[in-house]
């Protein structure tokens, strides 16, 4: 099972049910079927000031992932924490389903690119 902790310092109301039900069928479709995950809504605010520390870069974003244990087996009896996930629903608005699926891939190592790309379109 795909345990999905999720956290709103956003602000603003969102999907969270939504999003964590998107967030477990992109990682079951992709072959992890259990592990600890992270989803936080932030405010613009937060998201910049996580960019700016980890990217070195000073603006607000859509989403941000922070990978933890990779995907390699974690041991017997113990989750593999998968990482954390960052939205700004300020920023996606409406169309967080996206910028989600985009997190969650990254999350998973993958790079930007021609297979990316149709990873995330095989998850619209």
């Amino acid at each position: 099972m795909i345990e999905v902790e999720v956290e709103n310092r956003s602000g603003v109301e969102v999907d969270e049910s939504g999003a964590v039900e998107l967030a477990r069928r992109v990682l079951e479709a992709e072959g992890v079927d259990e592990g600890e995950l992270g989803l936080a809504f932030v405010s613009p605010d937060e998201i910049r000031a996580l960019k700016a520390q980890h990217l070195g870069i000073d603006e607000a974003t859509d989403v941000l992932s922070f990978p933890l244990d990779g995907l390699e087996a974690a041991l017997e009896g113990v989750p593999r924490a998968l990482g954390d996930v960052v939205l700004c629903p300020q920023v996606v608005a409406s169309a967080w389903r996206e910028p989600l699926v985009h997190g969650l891939l990254h999350l998973l190592g993958h790079e930007h690119g021609a297979p990316m790309a149709a990873r995330e379109a095989a998850h619209r």
